[in-house]
């Protein structure tokens, strides 16, 4: 029975050390930073087609240090199941102004970014859908600011603002 103690006490240290990291990994994913991929048409050039690895810190939504230029990691509002990368172009009270169908026309609008919202697009106009489709969105969404491509290899480092 005494030997069975040992084991016991070591299956339990083993687990319990296994339970703290999973639980440290999860705060760190949920409130401080986490990976994320970017793929598709609508951020290039800032990320490939074929899909960057990127790392996105969360504290900057959380107390309002983002700002117009920043990449940020978002909820999208039309499929709340999805995390969506765009860069941010105005905050709330700015006025942008945006080509309503960039393929098609060189017409433009003009918007005031409501209370409370963001106004965000695709770095790629042409194969984008941003907030040219589905208007500002709520500050709410923002999950991160990307900071550091860190995949595919030779692009890794930092993601500064756009020019």
């Amino acid at each position: 029975m005494w030997h069975y103690r040992s084991i016991v006490r070591e299956a339990w240290h083993r687990t319990m050390a296994v339970a703290n990291f999973l639980c440290g990994l999860h705060v760190t994913n949920t409130y401080l930073c986490t990976a994320a991929l970017a793929y598709g048409p609508s951020m290039l050039p800032t990320f490939n087609l074929t899909g960057d690895l990127f790392l996105a810190e969360r504290l900057s939504t959380r107390f309002d240090k983002v700002r117009p230029g920043d990449v940020v990691l978002v909820r999208s509002p039309e499929n709340p199941r999805k995390l969506i990368v765009k860069r941010l172009l105005g905050m709330e009270g700015d006025s942008v102004t945006y080509a309503v169908d960039p393929k098609n026309s060189s017409r433009c609008n003009t918007v005031v970014v409501p209370k409370g919202h963001v106004w965000i697009e695709g770095d790629n106009i042409y194969a984008s859908r941003d907030s040219r489709q589905f208007g500002p969105v709520p500050y709410g969404l923002l999950e991160g600011k990307a900071f550091c491509k860190i995949w595919p290899p030779k692009e890794f480092g930092s993601l500064g603002q756009a020019e």
